[in-house]
């Protein structure tokens, strides 16, 4: 099992505890697994990169088209980590617009859930509905419950619940 995945956004988007969630899952698996973050005035909106490694890698750094994944919570980040990815690696964007990858209106299923914050998760609900990731629902499950501070589980697992429909 190897899988090189990025995600991207700006700060206060989620983008760490996304993938954290995802690390924490292969951890529960006792699968190797790799991350690295880049902060870009994440305080203030700036780029936030995440590399997730998951499998046996030496480095937790993703090359220049060796990604499998890309999950975008920002579409403008879109021209400037598109080339981490594989030709044929997939691309999930927090899009209400048309375009390349797989498009779903995070952000706008996340404000209607009352917290903007979840649409990593609803993101994170669709990335299992395609089959993209390496994990499956009940394990997502199981890290988000891990991870989440006790009074905000029910409202993470319903954005997951959202993105996985």
């Amino acid at each position: 099992m190897k899988q090189q995945i990025i995600v991207s956004g700006i700060g206060g988007q989620g983008v760490l505890f996304l993938t954290k969630v995802i690390a924490q899952v292969a951890v529960n698996r006792n699968i190797p697994v790799l991350t690295s973050e880049t902060h870009g005035m994440a305080q203030r909106g700036g780029t936030v990169l995440s590399t997730i490694k998951v499998g046996d890698f030496a480095s937790p750094l993703v090359r220049t088209g060796q990604a499998d994944l890309g999950l975008l919570l920002w579409e403008a980040n879109l021209p400037v980590h598109r080339s981490l990815l594989k030709t044929e690696g997939a691309i999930l964007i927090n899009a209400a617009d048309p375009g390349e990858g797989t498009r779903i209106d995070a952000a706008g299923i996340a404000r209607n859930l009352g917290n903007a914050v979840l649409a990593n998760l609803v993101l994170l609900g669709l990335a299992v509905k395609e089959q993209t990731l390496f994990c499956t629902q009940k394990e997502c499950e199981t890290a988000i419950k891990q991870l989440a501070p006790a009074r905000f589980v029910e409202q993470n697992i319903e954005a997951f619940y959202q993105g996985l429909r």
